[in-house]
């Protein structure tokens, strides 16, 4: 059987992430010439700083930053953003998360706790990520071993692929990239370096909202299915499979020290910064993915959302900390259909 390690992911929150196994960070595989398995990086969600001088930073790297901030190793004390919205008798909660994080890393707050002892229910973005559910799902929609990579792309872009697979020490190099779906193959390239680094999935806020919540005997829903989520990926065009290639090729060696801005915004509860940092570029860049992956879906929350409000009792929400910034919010998304959403102090 194959494996997908991890939980794109919330690209980010916008992009969906997978969980999976995290001991070893990547998707094992049989290999089409014979019985040996090469590891695949698994779909982690994953963030990107803004632009720096010089450097600019990949689509992907973008794109996984609207599903999924991740959380820095420093000891800072975190205080995330909550919201919540009511009526006479019904309370939601709404709370950003990072999908992966360090294992040694502190977020929670006394207002959080109390949140979550006061909900009966939790939601997260899905709850069917079991490893081999993802991995079943990876395979189908993401290998395409009848269309090699290599072939989709020109001479020059091939060896540029080849090289870098070997300086991020993706395990089995391009072979093993060449059987990939481009949008898989970016996201592998923008995250080997983020499992090397040692953020796990295991340690992500959701996970661990999830293990809270059950060993309290609480239901844990999901919002989507993890069909869902990587069918948001793999349903896009070629040809922006390929351009989100391409751009994180370019820039894929750069992401792991790109994150501090964008860490610091979610631990301080700088929803402005978040909406600056992980979606502006893309609903600028890339329009027709800020829609699908972000704006959409949102949309979609939001209308579950307002109708939880018909039924009484408190319910926290949990969902990638992008998703839950800027002007096409969750929580904006909420006000237009006419229900107030308060931040809590």
């Amino acid at each position: 059987m194959a494996k997908v390690d991890r939980d794109v992911a919330n690209l980010d929150d916008g992009v969906p992430y997978i969980h999976g196994d995290a001991r070893r960070p990547g998707i094992e595989v049989a290999r089409l010439d014979g019985p040996h398995r090469h590891h695949l990086a698994g779909i982690e969600p994953a963030a990107a700083s803004r632009d720096t001088p010089g450097m600019k930073p990949s689509i992907a790297l973008r794109l996984l930053a609207c599903l999924a901030l991740l959380l820095a190793c420093a000891p800072a004390l975190a205080k995330p953003a909550l919201w919540v919205v009511k009526d006479a008798d019904t309370t939601i909660y709404l709370f950003g998360t990072v999908h992966l994080m360090p294992r040694d890393a502190g977020w929670h707050s006394s207002e959080l706790d109390r949140a979550l002892a006061d909900s009966r229910t939790l939601y997260i973005e899905l709850t069917d990520d079991d490893p081999a559910n993802m991995a079943a799902l990876v395979l189908r929609y993401g290998m395409d071993a009848a269309h090699p990579l290599s072939s989709q792309l020109s001479p020059a872009e091939a060896h540029r692929l080849d090289l870098l697979a070997n300086r991020l020490d993706v395990p089995g190099g391009l072979q093993t990239l060449n059987v990939m779906r481009p949008w898989l193959a970016a996201l592998t390239l923008a995250l080997t370096p983020l499992h090397k680094a040692g953020l796990d999935p295991e340690h992500g806020v959701d996970k661990q909202l999830k293990a809270q919540m059950s060993a309290a005997g609480k239901p844990v829903l999901g919002l989507e299915t993890a069909e869902q989520q990587i069918r948001f990926l793999a349903d896009m065009p070629r040809a922006i499979e390929l351009a989100l290639l391409r751009s994180t090729m370019r820039d894929a060696d750069k992401g792991a020290f790109q994150l501090t801005e964008l860490i610091d915004a979610w631990k301080a509860g700088d929803v402005n910064s978040i909406a600056r940092i992980g979606n502006e570029d893309m609903r600028r860049r890339e329009p027709k993915l800020y829609q699908l992956l972000l704006v959409q879906r949102n949309q979609v929350w939001a209308t579950k959302i307002a109708a939880m409000l018909q039924q009484p009792g408190t319910v926290f929400i949990a969902v990638g900390a992008a998703h839950l910034a800027g002007p096409d919010s969750v929580q904006a998304r909420l006000e237009l259909l006419g229900v107030a959403v308060e931040r809590l102090p």
